[in-house]
Formats: structure tokens, C-alpha cells, sequence
């Protein structure tokens, strides 16, 4: 069995980017975060300190889905 999904949690301006705050993203073998990331046309956020988290838990983008996983993708704060 190889199908399944990823859901994608986006905040702030990625979430208006992709037009949406939760999606489905379809799993596929050795797929990553910043495969997610590129796919969503939002690969110019990985060089501006795009946050990534999988089930909760900070991780780097290179690192593998597995169906059923949860990803956000966290703007960069800024502050004054």
C-alpha cells in the first residue's frame, strides 16, 4: 500500500501564499519536508528562516514523511 496523505499546516504569510492554513499533501516514498516545501512553490522561504515542524517537533527540512505525518511550516518571527 503506497497511498496516503500528509497534512500541512501553514501560518502567516505561507498560509496566504498557498491560499490555505491546513492541506492535504499526497505521500509518496522518501518524500521530505522540503519536497512539501518546493512543490508548494514556496522554496524561496527556505533561505529566509522557514521553521519546519513534523508531529510537533522542530526538525530540519531534509528529514522524511511517513503517511499520516503532520508538518507546519513556520514564517520566520520578527519583531520590534
Amino acid at each position: 500500500m503506497t497511498e496516503g496523505y500528509v497534512r500541512v499546516l501553514a501560518f502567516g504569510p505561507i498560509a496566504e501564499a498557498i491560499g490555505s492554513r491546513t492541506s492535504k499533501f499526497e505521500w509518496r516514498e522518501n518524500l521530505s519536508i522540503e519536497d512539501i516545501v518546493r512543490e508548494l512553490e514556496l522554496g524561496h522561504w527556505l533561505g529566509q528562516g522557514l521553521a519546519v515542524a513534523l508531529n510537533g517537533e522542530r526538525c530540519p527540512v531534509d528529514v522524511h514523511c511517513q503517511r499520516g505525518d503532520e508538518v507546519a511550516l513556520l514564517p520566520p518571527v520578527s519583531g520590534g
